[in-house]
């Protein structure tokens, strides 16, 4: 079935996700970030390879990834107890338009590699090149003069990724931003965390929710602390959604279908929920294709539906395993 609220279809990723990019780079000695031109011509951000970048850069990045069409903040997480209320970091993240934001722009779907080069990209770039059969649902496409994309990553791309992108979204390398963020920066951590949103909406996908009964959404995850390894970072980033994500969806339709989303939609719904995501990744033998792709959502999940008032919630925290994820790791 296709995503099918047209209304939503004008909006354009990269248009309203440029102001932010211009921003980024114009505030780069302040965000601690690397600008150089690569030798395609394209503008090459380092948010953590060779610069530090910062949590504020993470924020910025993240709401690139969204296209414009979310709003990302960095507060205080009030709703642990001691002893983990000592570590009271938190990224929150809303959006109007959930579906184009999160699904349209910020999933990171878009396969990039070269020889020893992998990279999934994200971003507003996703929706011009149209790669993933996902477009195909969303009926979204996007038109535009320049574009950015997000590569987690902590290598520069070779030539022939640079290149990949410029011939699949049809922009010149000149008007092509490529912003760089290793999972053991502290942008890197922001801007994955940041996708706490984005995981809710791409599982309700994978349950057959209808995209165009989704009106609006926030999430709030804890902020990991940056890991000196990628292993242990992407586990902790992982681990701060699936166990210290809460997400609220505003939908409408049936009650019926409003409360089977909630039942279904937090991590603890899924056959491989109760370890740290480190140690589920180990008992795959590090295969990321055999772990259940329903473990990848939000710890807990409140649905309302605007048609009937009626409110479901479903999931907890775990601060057990958050504990085990941040500290004892």
């Amino acid at each position: 079935m296709q995503y099918a609220d047209r209304s939503r279809i004008h909006l354009s990723v990269n248009q309203l996700s440029a102001p932010l990019r211009n921003t980024l780079l114009a505030q780069a000695d302040i965000l601690q970030l690397g600008i150089v031109k690569h030798a395609s011509g394209c503008t090459i951000v380092d948010a953590g390879i060779q610069h530090a970048g910062s949590a504020e850069a993470g924020r910025i990045i993240a709401e690139i990834c969204m296209g414009g069409l979310g709003e990302v903040h960095l507060q205080t997480d009030t709703r642990f107890e001691p002893p983990f209320s000592s570590w009271p970091y938190a990224i929150s993240v809303s959006s109007l338009q959930p579906v184009i934001a999160c699904l349209a722009s910020q999933y990171a779907g878009w396969a990039l590699s070269h020889e020893n080069f992998f990279s999934l990209g994200s971003g507003p770039a996703r929706a011009l090149a149209q790669r993933e059969d996902l477009f195909k649902t969303l009926a979204y496409q996007d038109a535009a003069t320049s574009t950015c994309i997000v590569l987690e990553t902590d290598k520069i791309p070779p030539m022939e990724v640079i290149e990949k992108i410029v011939r699949d979204t049809k922009i010149a390398a000149q008007h092509l931003t490529v912003i760089l963020t290793p999972t053991t920066s502290i942008a890197g951590v922001v801007q994955i965390v940041g996708r706490v949103l984005e995981v809710a909406l791409h599982k309700a996908h994978t349950l057959h929710f209808p995209l165009e009964n989704i009106i609006s959404g926030s999430g709030l995850a804890v902020l990991p602390p940056v890991a000196a390894d990628f292993m242990t970072a992407m586990g902790r980033t992982n681990d701060a959604i699936l166990f210290g994500g809460s997400v609220n969806l505003t939908v409408k339709g049936d009650d019926i279908a409003a409360a089977a989303l909630a039942s279904n939609l937090p991590s603890s719904a899924s056959k491989d929920y109760g370890k740290t995501f480190y140690e589920v990744f180990k008992a795959v033998n590090m295969d990321f294709y055999k772990i259940d792709p329903l473990l990848f959502s939000p710890a807990k999940v409140t649905i309302l539906n605007v048609e009937t008032g009626r409110v479901f919630e479903a999931g907890q925290l775990n601060v057990d395993l958050l504990k085990q994820s941040f500290f004892d790791q």
